[in-house]
């Protein structure tokens, strides 16, 4: 057998993690096997098996560099920007990205762990063009629960030619899983991290959703005084109690009953005459009068109190309209009814 001594920087990392663990002795070791998954276990004890023997001398320089490494660190903080910068000195830029792509998808140690927290509608989508039986080597890997509704959500002709595919499958070659996998990661995994990163004007415009008027309006000052153009991306993505004049009719009954009456009163004392005529005439006439005298009935209110009232109708016209029940109509010409 080989013996692996002297200079320890011309050990690769995969070596001194090797060394690392056959020095640690067999409890720590099983510690730190637990943190991992199959493929970095199957990695590294390939290594391992490999190593050969591996004098004191090295071993004990191995140490001392570790510790040498960790006391002149200091504080670190690891992000995304951070671990980025870090692979760009020593990989190209293209698996850079690719990797970074993935992190930034769904959670997950392994690719098929990453896949069990892909909406299944957003796999079954994507599975639909692929190949049955591909799409039948995946199924084997997900979770069965999983697997289950990603089937159920496929077209019916498409998901049996995939079960059948299934019952009809030997133990898969390793090359076959890896051809799977890489193509998975390139293509799918890729795609769906861009596709799920939200634009920071659409991402602002909710969180002003949320402000009371009074901030709302000193920050949107701000911003507009320091970049006009982000300012009015802001407002065009934003969506406000105001904006609820552009439902139809249909459209308010529907939200009127997913609304508390003492919350619509509240949120109307704060609203254009308009929009208090357009809830009125979508009500019945004694509801109607009924919300006229709860309105009367309360006086003078704090507009803090208006403003979360009117926060959380728009939160629910909102949930209303992603769920399809009611359409919020942009105004823009294209956007018309003609019946």
């Amino acid at each position: 057998m080989a013996q692996i001594m002297g200079d320890t920087q011309r050990l690769m990392g995969p070596e001194k993690a090797a060394i690392f663990m056959l020095a640690l002795g067999n409890e720590q070791s099983a510690k730190l096997f637990e943190m991992m998954d199959d493929e970095e276990i199957r990695e590294l004890s390939q290594i391992m098996s490999g190593l050969g023997s591996v004098n004191a001398r090295t071993i004990e320089q191995l140490f001392v560099d570790f510790a040498d490494q960790i006391a002149g660190a200091g504080s670190l903080v690891g992000s995304y920007d951070s671990t980025e910068r870090l692979l760009y000195q020593s990989l190209p830029q293209d698996r850079v990205d690719l990797i970074m792509e993935e992190i930034r998808g769904p959670a997950g140690r392994t690719m098929w762990d990453k896949l069990d927290n892909v909406d299944e509608a957003v796999l079954a989508n994507y599975f639909k063009n692929e190949y049955p039986q591909t799409v039948a080597v995946v199924m084997t890997k997900l979770k069965p629960e999983h697997a289950s509704r990603v089937i159920a959500s496929l077209p019916e002709n498409f998901a049996m030619e995939v079960i059948m595919r299934m019952l009809r499958m030997e133990s898969v070659q390793k090359e076959v899983l890896d051809n799977v996998e890489q193509t998975l990661r390139k293509e799918f995994m890729a795609n769906l991290a861009r596709s799920t990163r939200r634009d920071s004007h659409e991402l602002m415009a909710d969180i002003f959703n949320n402000l009371d008027r009074t901030a709302e309006n000193r920050f949107m000052t701000g911003i507009e005084e320091r970049n006009h153009e982000s300012a009015e991306r802001i407002k065009a993505l934003m969506f406000t109690f105001d904006d609820l004049a552009r439902i139809d009719s249909g459209g308010i009954q529907t939200l009127l009953r997913d609304v508390e009456t003492d919350k619509l009163a509240l949120a109307l004392k704060g609203a254009t005459n308009e929009l208090k005529q357009l809830f009125l005439e979508n009500m019945s006439k004694r509801a109607a009068k009924m919300l006229t005298e709860d309105m009367e009935s309360m006086g003078a209110v704090r507009l803090k109190d208006v403003d979360e009232a009117q926060s959380i109708i728009v939160s629910a016209a909102k949930a209303l309209a992603d769920a399809g029940d009611i359409n919020i109509f942009s105004g823009a010409e294209e956007d018309e009814l003609v019946y």
